[in-house]
């Protein structure tokens, strides 16, 4: 917009120019150069009067721009990919499915794409991320690291049905099984499948609920699937209470579970989400590209990242009926309350109020029957040794399988 003292200025010195005054004294008047005065008085020979406002420096053509044609195919394929009974509808996934036009040149980059979909009102907010620190596992661990978390949904008659994820964190390959209850038995027989299909990891993270860790009555409660980890040479390790963000990428697997599958379709009985639960793991696995692999699949990387050290159906017949406490290690990750304590396997540990609010790591050894508690800083910082306590377990420690010794 034209600045009303400038605007008036222009007038000013046309005005002077049209009564004959000359050019030297209209620019002594208006206090302006002879290049600004013969610019406006030729936009003014040409234009009249609306000459003298200032023309717009928005660019009449846009190299980079798209045509209308490649917008309404992004908008199509978004829509397209909106009736699919699986897939996302995303910038990425859209890409991908233009990728397989070959426009070559002509094919959008994802910025491109996301400001079509914001344009037309095709897209969501993104979520809001925390800016707390805490120490993640991913980044201070060395070994195949999984995540394991469960998700539920209600059918049409209303009854629930549950839905157990366990996603590598490296190759971003999953196992899914679809019960109609979280129970320890449940949790075990997923485990079980999950180990003979994706491998043993060395480490399994996850949240604290009572079918993974064994309940919230008894001190120093070891459950089954906590003895049976143990027993395969697994160091569990527990995330912060009532922070499903911590795990946060299999919270993001549960939610394109719901978004690419279960919401798309319309299921009566668990025995249909049964049957057409391997649609969206073969989908998954074979088309889907998650963003931390660029364009390649979580199958073509799982492959290329082995061998994989699996369960066998033998190994799984040799285990004892009375699973005992197995020598290794469980993990804890903590926030410091604010009387300087933290909770776990049913029991308070006091950490000290300087700590308060602060994440600390607590591993129980079990052969050695000792808690440590350990701090960080920052990523940038050396871990410290806040507290190394006696840890009694109440009973013999069995000594590792060779089988399982990694």
């Amino acid at each position: 917009m034209d600045d009303k003292d400038e605007l008036r200025r222009r007038r000013q010195a046309i005005r002077l120019w049209l009564k004959g005054v000359s050019p030297s004294q209209i620019l002594q008047r208006v206090q302006r150069g002879r290049t600004w005065f013969s610019k406006w008085r030729t936009r003014f020979q040409r234009r009249g009067v609306g000459g003298l406002r200032s023309q717009s420096r928005r660019p009449h053509h846009r190299p980079a721009a798209h045509s209308a044609q490649t917008v309404r195919l992004i908008v199509r394929t978004r829509q397209r990919l909106g009736r699919e009974r699986v897939g996302l509808i995303g910038p990425r996934a859209i890409r991908r499915e233009l990728r397989a036009l070959r426009l070559g040149k002509r094919l959008p980059c994802l910025a491109t794409i996301k400001r079509v979909l914001k344009a037309k009102g095709l897209t969501a907010s993104p979520p809001v991320e925390t800016t707390v620190y805490r120490p993640l596992p991913l980044a201070h661990l060395s070994g195949c690291l999984q995540a394991m978390d469960w998700t539920c949904r209600y059918l049409e008659g209303g009854a629930k049905v549950y839905a157990f994820h366990t996603l590598n964190l490296h190759t971003r390959a999953c196992s899914q099984t679809i019960a109609a209850d979280k129970s320890t038995a449940t949790v075990i027989q997923h485990a079980l499948q999950t180990w003979k299909s994706l491998g043993i990891p060395t480490f399994l993270q996850l949240d604290n609920d009572a079918a993974f860790n064994g309940g919230y009555k008894v001190p120093r409660v070891f459950g089954q699937f906590v003895r049976l980890a143990l027993y395969v040479g697994i160091e569990l390790i527990f995330l912060p209470v009532g922070e499903p963000e911590c795990n946060g990428d299999i919270e993001q697997f549960n939610r394109l579970w719901s978004h690419a599958f279960f919401d798309r379709r319309h299921f009566a009985t668990l025995v249909t989400c049964q049957r057409a639960s391997p649609t969206f793991v073969q989908w998954y696995q074979t088309q889907y590209a998650p963003p931390k692999l660029g364009d390649r699949t979580p199958q073509l990387v799982h492959r290329a990242e082995g061998p994989h050290r699996r369960l066998t159906e033998r190994q799984t017949a040799q285990f004892p009926k009375q699973l005992p406490i197995t020598a290794g290690r469980v993990h804890f990750i903590r926030r410091v309350a604010p009387d300087g304590t933290i909770a776990l396997l049913n029991e308070t540990w006091r950490v000290g109020k300087r700590w308060a609010s602060k994440y600390v790591w607590a591993t129980v050894t079990t052969h050695s029957r000792r808690l440590d508690i350990w701090y960080q800083r920052s990523g940038q910082h050396q871990w410290r040794l806040l507290k190394s306590v006696d840890y009694d377990l109440f009973e013999t420690i069995a000594h590792r399988q060779p089988a399982f010794r990694q």
